[in-house]
């Protein structure tokens, strides 16, 4: 899956994001100052450069130029400045893409996603025993054919893809679906949703392969 470094100065649009992202099939680590994105940089390959402009130590524009000179992954900037130097700059600096701040969740997705084509950074189709999730399409195809989700749906899929093999408590699940905006989805809803899903993908709701009841823990995707 596409891992991207977040480069935030603040910690509640870093958790929030974060969070989001992840539901989404990103892999996502974050910094907060210019030394510590470049650091990271250094050590780790990236797939995405999600950037603020005003960072706790440094610019943004400071990490867009050092990381195009180390690497060829691309960069969006996030910002509240939308003033046209500030456009023009990080554009000139090699930046892919540029949005402003308040922005969208499902447009900063589509946004990341563009980029990930273009440049040819594209994640390959998450798999499991006959189900496959297509997230640059935002599909899910079972057996060949495409099976349809609801937003929440296709989020909670996600989360258990991203941690096959792994007992998610309800607690967990909660946490990861939660809407960026701060909308919380309670535990009534998440039950709710499971089944909405276990009726869209298992064969035998009696004994589901994909998502499996951990008696006392949680559910799990796999083995």
């Amino acid at each position: 899956m596409p891992r991207i470094l977040l480069v935030e100065d603040d910690k509640q649009i870093i958790e929030n994001l974060t969070a989001f992202l992840r539901t989404e099939g990103f892999t996502v680590d974050a910094a907060t100052g210019q030394q510590a994105a470049l650091a990271q940089i250094g050590q780790q390959s990236y797939d995405l450069l999600l950037l603020d402009i005003s960072l706790a130590d440094g610019n943004g524009f400071a990490v867009c130029s050092a990381v195009k000179q180390m690497t060829d992954c691309p960069v969006i900037f996030l910002t509240a400045s939308g003033d046209e130097y500030s456009v023009v700059t990080g554009l000139d600096l090699g930046a892919d893409d540029y949005i402003p701040k308040p922005f969208r969740p499902r447009e900063l997705i589509s946004r990341i996603r563009s980029v990930l084509r273009r440049t040819g950074k594209t994640q390959p189709v998450l798999e499991y025993d006959g189900l496959a999730v297509d997230t640059v399409k935002a599909q899910v195809i079972k057996n060949g054919s495409e099976i349809f989700l609801s937003a929440l749906e296709y989020r909670l899929l996600l989360v258990f893809f991203n941690n096959r093999g792994a007992v998610l408590s309800r607690e967990k699940l909660l946490m990861e679906i939660w809407d960026i905006a701060g909308e919380y989805v309670n535990d009534n809803t998440l039950t709710v949703y499971i089944k909405r899903l276990r009726d869209k993908i298992e064969d035998d709701l009696q004994n589901p392969r994909y998502i499996r009841t951990v008696r006392g823990l949680g559910y799990k995707l796999g083995e």
